[in-house]
């Protein structure tokens, strides 16, 4: 019996060293130096403690705290999120590693309600359904638009009529590419910047078709020659800026930063990506421009206008990623002018 026992051990010893040489180790323990961190995250306000993150990794990143905090306080789903160093500091990006920042073992955060937010595709289609009807309002003349006597009627100029088709294929454009084209990271926005983003846009949308739609209207100066070269370059410019995003659509990405330089192809409409970083935003000018001059109204040059510096500000910051990110981009490329910036 005790020969037995004793071969008995003997077997599980050869079986436990066997195991060892295929490489089965005892779980790996932590290094004596390892050393967890504790974050403590405050109300901006009160100071008191909104919660108290024990054993938090060294490489956890905040966006991983926010995921913490988002299961002790449901409601505060991570993209309703600010984290912050100092009350009135700037908001932590969620790409920040708890390590780096400069704060000790105990690591004290400012929380910040940003309230509810909305994707982006959300936002698009937000800006762009309510142009696009508001607009058909006014061409039909519903009432308490303009005086009793105009209520569903329509202007008998042709420039009027070339203008609707023109608005609606463009929002219809937009409507399309944010269904089917655009790629959106997953970033969001607060519902009060979307409602004042919808404000400018459905406003100058309501403000341009009110004054082209109106029965006092008049044709632009130079009549025919005007109305159809502007509208030739509307439509250069429309298909353009669909070519573009299709290239757009294409190019890899890591959440919000491109991967790779973006190059024109074979389509004559690409061939703008050899002079500027954002030929989308070129061609999305030109349509305006070209609107603003078949239609010959002011509310349209102003929101032209508007719309230039806007996008020539995020030309130039997207012109700025690309120079630092790629060491061989284009030297000819400038933002959005061509040869000028």
């Amino acid at each position: 019996m005790e020969c037995l026992d004793l071969r008995d051990l003997f077997t599980v010893a050869h079986f436990i060293k066997a195991r060892c040489d295929h490489g089965l180790k005892a779980g790996a323990t932590k290094d004596k130096n390892y050393v967890f961190f504790e974050v403590e995250i405050l109300d901006p306000k009160s100071k008191a403690q909104l919660c108290y993150l024990d054993k938090v990794e060294p490489n956890a990143t905040i966006a991983e705290i926010k995921t913490l905090l988002h299961k002790i306080y449901p409601k505060f789903y991570p993209s309703r999120q600010a984290l912050k160093l100092h009350p009135e500091g700037k908001a932590l990006s969620d790409d920040d590693v708890l390590e780096d920042l400069p704060v000790g073992t105990t690591a004290t955060m400012f929380f910040q309600d940003l309230g509810p937010q909305i994707g982006w595709t959300m936002v698009f289609l937000a800006e762009c359904l309510g142009p696009l009807f508001i607009y058909l309002l006014f061409y039909y003349r519903l009432p308490y638009i303009y005086r009793h006597e105009y209520d569903y009627t329509q202007s008998p100029l042709k420039v009027v009529k070339l203008a609707c088709w023109c608005h609606c294929l463009h929002y219809i454009k937009k409507l399309v590419e944010t269904i089917f084209i655009h790629r959106f990271s997953d970033g969001t926005l607060p519902l009060r910047t979307i409602m004042l983003l919808c404000l400018y846009y459905w406003g100058f949308a309501s403000w341009q078709a009110y004054y082209i739609n109106h029965p006092l209207y008049t044709p632009p100066s130079y009549g025919r020659l005007q109305i159809y070269s502007a509208l030739a370059v509307f439509l250069v410019c429309e298909f353009g800026n669909l070519s573009v995003h299709l290239i757009l659509n294409q190019i890899s990405c890591n959440g919000s930063r491109p991967t790779e330089i973006p190059y024109p192809t074979k389509n004559p409409f690409t061939w703008l990506f050899f002079f500027v970083s954002c030929p989308n935003y070129t061609y999305e000018v030109g349509s305006w421009i070209s609107f603003t001059v078949m239609t010959q109204c002011l509310p349209v040059g102003v929101f032209t206008f508007l719309g230039f510096i806007q996008m020539t500000i995020w030309a130039r910051e997207k012109h700025k990623t690309y120079t630092q990110q790629f060491k061989d981009y284009p030297d000819l490329r400038t933002a959005i002018i061509p040869l000028f910036f």
